[in-house]
Parts: C-alpha cells; sequence; structure tokens
C-alpha cells in the first residue's frame, strides 16, 4: 500500500486507558478527540474505548463494538504505567489488528539496558551506563565518568526526571539511585551525560522506514545552571522556569548533517524493532558523534507534539499523518495473511 492510497468506511476503535462518559471529556487527553475526529473526517467509522482496568469490560467493549482496526493510544493500564504491554498482547490474543508496535517492541524500548544492548549489536553510539536493580544487583555497560544522568530503568515522559537527577560524585548517585527505587518503584539507570546538542527525530514506516526532519531541542532560555535536559518541569509544568526556558524547533541543519541524523534515528528503530511509527533521540556532540539517548516505539500523537511538528515540515499534515499510520498497520496485517 502506497501513501496515495486511501483508506475509506473502515470500523475503527481508538482505545485509550481513561474511562469518560464521551469522547469530549476534559478526562481523556486531547490526542484521544483529536485522533478520533481526524479518523471520521477521513470517512471512517470511529468509537472511542476508554477503560481504566478492568479487562473485562475492555474485552466486552471490543467484542461488541467489532472493529475492523484498534487505533492505539493504550499508555498504560490502571495504575500500571507499563500496562500497554500486556494490553497489546490481549490484542493479539484476541486477534483484534492494531496500530503501532507489538507487546515485544514496547518492552524492548522502555528496557533502557535492553535497548542499548541491541543498539551495541548494531554497533550504534549510546551512552556508557550502569542499572542499578531493586535487588541490589549492579548490571553495567562500561567504565563511567562523571557527570552521570539518573532516571528510571522503564518510565516514560520524564517521570522522576528533576535537575537532581545529573549527579557529579558518588554520593548524589546513590541519593538519586535510591529515590528511583523508594519513590518510583523501578531500578534505576545512570548514563554518562553526552554534552551537545539534542534533536527528536521521528520515524514512520515498516519497510522501509523513513526518518522525518530533525527536530531539535531549543535549552537557551534554561536557567543559568540548570542541565540541558527536557525534565518533567520541562515537559509538563507550564509555569516554571524550565518549561518557559525549553522549546523544540525543527531544526535547521546541513544536508548532509541532516542526512547522518536521519539515518541514526533509522537504524536504531531498526534495531529496538519499532513498527509503524516511533521517535528517536539523539545527542550531537562538538567532536561530531551521534549518540541514541532513547527509542520510543509508538510515540505520541498530540497535534501539536514533536512527531506531529516533524510530519508537518515533511509535507505529513495532522490528517494525513494519522491516515498514513492507519494505512501502515492496514498494509502489515495484510502482508501477513
Amino acid at each position: 500500500m502506497s501513501d496515495s492510497v486511501i483508506l475509506q468506511d473502515v470500523k475503527i476503535t481508538v482505545l485509550t486507558y481513561l474511562d469518560a462518559p464521551d469522547e469530549n471529556s476534559k478526562d481523556y487527553d486531547p490526542v484521544v478527540p483529536q485522533v478520533a475526529r481526524t479518523l471520521r473526517r477521513l470517512g471512517h467509522r470511529v468509537s472511542v474505548l476508554g477503560v481504566h482496568g478492568d479487562v473485562k469490560r475492555l474485552i466486552s467493549g471490543l467484542s461488541r463494538r467489532k472493529p475492523d482496526l484498534v487505533f492505539n493510544l493504550m499508555e498504560m493500564f490502571a495504575d500500571n504505567l507499563f500496562g500497554d504491554i500486556p494490553i497489546a498482547g490481549m490484542l493479539d490474543l484476541i486477534g483484534v489488528q492494531y496500530t503501532g508496535s507489538g507487546p515485544g517492541e514496547l518492552y524492548l524500548s522502555q528496557d533502557k539496558a535492553l535497548s542499548k544492548k541491541l543498539l551495541s549489536y548494531e554497533d550504534i553510539l549510546y551512552p556508557r551506563f550502569a542499572v542499578f536493580n531493586r535487588d541490589s544487583e549492579l548490571e553495567t555497560g562500561g567504565n563511567l565518568r562523571m557527570p552521570l544522568f539518573v532516571k528510571p530503568l522503564r518510565s516514560d515522559a520524564s517521570l522522576g526526571v528533576s535537575r537532581k537527577s545529573l549527579v557529579h560524585d558518588a554520593l548524589q548517585l546513590m541519593k538519586q539511585v535510591a529515590f528511583v527505587r523508594t519513590e518510583l518503584n523501578d531500578s534505576a539507570i545512570a548514563e554518562e551525560f553526552i554534552e551537545g546538542r539534542e534533536f527528536l527525530v521521528g520515524v514512520i514506516g515498516n519497510s522501509p522506514p523513513k526518518a522525518l526532519p530533525p527536530i531539535e531541542v531549543d535549552f537557551s532560555g534554561l536557567p543559568e545552571g540548570a542541565p540541558k535536559v527536557l525534565d518533567s518541569k520541562a515537559k509538563w509544568e507550564e509555569r516554571s522556569a524550565e518549561y518557559k526556558g525549553t522549546k523544540t524547533i525543527v531544526a535547521t541543519l546541513p544536508d548532509e548533517l541532516r542526512a547522518r541524523l536521519q539515518k541514526v534515528a533509522v537504524d536504531a528503530y531498526r534495531a529496538v524493532r519499532v513498527r509503524d511509527y516511533g521517535r528517536v533521540d539523539l545527542r550531537l556532540t562538538d567532536t561530531g558523534e551521534i549518540y541514541v539517548l532513547e527509542v520510543n516505539a509508538s510515540c505520541y500523537l498530540e497535534k501539536n507534539s514533536e512527531f506531529a511538528m516533524a510530519a508537518a515540515a515533511a509535507g505529513l499534515d495532522y490528517p494525513r499523518l494519522i491516515e498514513r499510520i492507519t494505512n501502515l498497520a492496514v498494509e502489515r496485517y495484510n502482508g501477513k495473511r
């Protein structure tokens, strides 16, 4: 199926992790009504199914709707931040077709240490790291030099990431590791902090995947001394200095550098087996080395997100982006049959 093929009248259920009386409820993440309305404008029959933590209700809701395709926006389930993995597995088990990555791909991208091992196998640069498991075991991925950046091993959306995450000595390191273990109930990963420019590169497609134009994170407005990272305040607290001091822009780059960033992003996307769409976070050092920080399968699709911004820069407005992801999923299942 090419980009020019337009599917219409597909019965689609938009699946999300919150329960609300209707899709316009403020309880929903704004991406839910955005995707649902866009799919309707594209000519599809669309319903929204939001289930917070009831597996039986989820299965019965899908059984009643009998969708041709689920547009999967299930980021968690109940209070389980990693509930998107078993939900994808459940969709596989009951034979429901859905957009985005499956349980294996989601797990690979969420486990930051495991994904780095896959990158290592493909000779892709990544920050050296150590994992402090909750059972006190230590797993190292190279000899580390301070400063280190400490974050949860599996959580995303910058959960638990703050100015304190950048540590400069052993005492700070152990305090931050203890915080992640006790407050976030996760193992901690400590990575060498890579100084340089940060780029977010969206990738879309399966065979072959294509990189979108790089988005650069502009840290120039951060308070003096603040680490140049997108921490939880920079992402979510609109009144904070960190939020006001960072912005994302379509990067203006020489063709050769743009191509290098896009190649690394596609290589990382493939290494972690992401399907349909995702985003790869990169750091470019002063010496020109490109490090993969994270690979995000089934990344955030809100119309003002970095992924949508990159798609627009590539000529894919929001409706065409949602249409493309839908087509990719249908194509993938048709290919399997």
